[in-house]
């Protein structure tokens, strides 16, 4: 069996393969000469309760799932959990009925402790923080995935899998009598499978292609810059600070996040990306920006929000218009007490209609099973989608 990717994810399923086939041989291949490398190692390191999906959906039931396994996988592995808390915030009384609209998803989808929040409860909570009411989320954790991710590549060994690195697919076909097994094959050598999971993030839609799987969704990717606070500053957020999203997008807007670590990020905004692992704006890649371009759901999903791809450009070109519009939530930011952080690329898919794709979409081809789109929380999820996954297949 194999699985196409070694992040979180693709190493999740791989574990659970090989929980699910005792004595089955798993081999995880991944282009890369390391495991986590993209959005794995790239991400802002919160363990989420499920409190912006929709009732039913798969990030609803996933994540709720996912987060319980990932807590007491980290308990078991000793791997860092910390449940810091979360609040959202609503800045004026025009946020207030959005804000009951996330209140009532988070109680349909079973979030633990949740409280609603008067502005001199939330600054109990936050002292730094500012808003006209609040959405306190106690079990909301931060985690390092990086760190799961490598234990769950342990695991994958431990049960006499492999993980082999820098194995890029360029090729796939149907193999055996009935075309009931998948040959892959990298630039040098081809591996033949019964079960093939492709869990290819950043480039899944091209490796679903590869496997015979339609043009669509497609992958846009979309950079989210950071800044984080200086160490004398990290005291102004003790927790999780988020906005009330627009509920156009599925991202979650500017925010506050602790890492374990410490310190403190401020971000992401979202801009589209010159190449699809394009995490500084000088990488550009024509090959990549052509095809995002020349996709009818870019082109339809451009002429639609134009106006806020070129506000979320000019406050990540400008860092205090970055910091102003962190600083409606903690007003003792200053200019000063930030420096630049790493950015992520967040695999988005599109669909030809130019809708962005917002509840994870797996489908299945023959023995092969295609995850197509899993942001965020795909990490906090990744043991529930495994299960998930290897129940499709096994169907």
């Amino acid at each position: 069996m194999g699985v196409v990717g070694a992040g979180i994810l693709g190493l999740a399923v791989a574990r659970r393969l090989a929980e699910a086939y005792p004595g089955a041989s798993v081999t995880v291949l991944d282009k890369e000469d390391r495991i986590a490398a993209h959005q794995t190692g790239h991400n802002s390191g919160v363990a989420h309760a499920g409190l912006y999906y929709a009732p039913g959906s798969l990030k609803a039931t996933l994540c709720r799932r996912g987060v319980g396994l990932l807590k007491d996988y980290c308990a078991d592995r000793g791997l860092p959990y910390e449940e810091c808390g979360k609040v959202v915030v609503a800045r004026d009384g025009r946020e207030l009925a959005a804000l009951d609209g996330i209140e009532e998803r988070a109680a349909a989808n079973g979030v633990p402790g949740l409280r609603r929040l008067s502005a001199g409860e939330l600054r109990e909570i936050e002292p730094h923080a500012a808003g006209a009411a609040a959405l306190h989320s106690p079990t909301t954790a931060i985690v390092d995935f990086p760190a799961v991710a490598a234990a769950y590549a342990d695991d994958v060994r431990a049960a006499g899998g492999e993980v082999r690195l820098g194995f890029e697919v360029v090729r796939m076909r149907r193999a055996g009598p009935a075309g009931e097994r998948v040959a892959v094959r990298s630039p040098r050598e081809e591996l033949v499978f019964d079960r093939l999971v492709v869990c290819a993030g950043l480039q899944s839609d091209r490796v679903a292609r590869l496997a015979g799987g339609s043009a669509a969704p497609a992958i846009v990717p979309f950079r989210g810059e950071y800044l984080r606070l200086v160490p004398g500053r990290t005291d102004l957020v003790r927790g999780l600070i988020y906005p009330v999203p627009d509920p156009r997008y599925p991202f979650l807007g500017v925010h506050f996040t602790r890492r374990v670590d410490g310190g403190v990020d401020i971000g992401p905004n979202a801009v589209l990306a010159l190449a699809r692992e394009g995490y500084r704006r000088r990488d550009v890649r024509a090959a990549d920006l052509w095809e995002t371009l020349r996709w009818p759901g870019f082109r339809r999903l451009a002429r639609r929000h134009w106006r806020t791809g070129a506000r979320e450009l000019y406050g990540s070109a400008v860092r205090r218009a970055f910091v102003a519009e962190a600083r409606a939530f903690v007003p003792a930011l200053r200019d000063a007490d930030v420096v630049p952080a790493p950015a992520g690329v967040r695999a988005q898919a599109v669909d030809p209609d130019g809708s962005l794709v917002d509840d994870f979409r797996i489908g299945r081809l023959g023995p092969v099973v295609t995850v197509r789109n899993a942001p965020s929380p795909a990490a906090t999820s990744s043991l529930a989608i495994a299960e998930h996954v290897v129940d499709r297949l096994k169907d």
